[in-house]
């Protein structure tokens, strides 16, 4: 999506560094990612609380939550999940901007734009969690029925059914959610955060 050529970056006073020391954190991006039913949305929550109870400045936006608000207007083909994933990107980036930790929770299927969303938010800030659960595993989770719709054709292009899955490459973190509890998987990523 290109901008019009009369529209002109203004420039701050407050930068981004001077939100961070003023909230005594660093802004940066937590971005889960993983198949429907792998433990995003419930690991993104338990990290979000500890870093809460530390004292951390946090906010965790959500795909199902997102998907009734901003994105709200955009479907589940290719083009609109990429719409999807750009609008959130600029959004944690503009929230990392205020010194934020952001969480974001979301299937985010691509890896061109997971790519486009690191380089919206950039790399220093840009944590990539890759939620790693086997499909029959997060069938088996399934408490919105949703695998079983898309497997009787009631949901197209439904991730890991109709519509593949790339699993991130090299993410900052890999998190086996079949293989460890949640407070394991909590620690891991609250360690590497450390």
């Amino acid at each position: 999506m290109k901008s019009s050529e009369h529209v002109v970056i203004q420039d701050y006073r407050i930068q981004p560094e001077d939100r961070e020391k003023a909230l005594g954190q660093r802004g940066q991006v937590l971005w889960f990612t993983g198949l429907s039913g792998s433990g995003k949305s419930t690991l993104a929550n338990e990290v979000e609380t500890a870093l809460h109870r530390q004292g951390k400045h946090t906010f965790l936006l959500d795909g199902d939550n997102l998907r009734h608000g901003l994105n709200g207007d955009l479907g589940f083909s290719e083009a609109a999940r990429t719409e999807n994933i750009r609008r959130v990107a600029e959004v944690a980036n503009l929230m990392a901007n205020a010194g934020l930790i952001v969480l974001t929770a979301f299937v985010s299927p691509f890896e061109a734009d997971r790519k486009k969303a690191r380089d919206i938010i950039g790399v220093p800030r840009f944590i990539e969690i890759f939620v790693d659960c086997p499909l029959a595993v997060c069938e088996s989770r399934d408490v919105k029925g949703l695998y079983a719709k898309a497997r009787q054709g009631l949901i197209p292009d439904f991730t890991g059914i109709s519509s593949p899955f790339e699993a991130p490459t090299h993410p900052t973190l890999h998190v086996h959610t079949y293989q460890m509890d949640l407070a394991a998987c909590r620690n891991l990523i609250l360690d590497h955060l450390a």
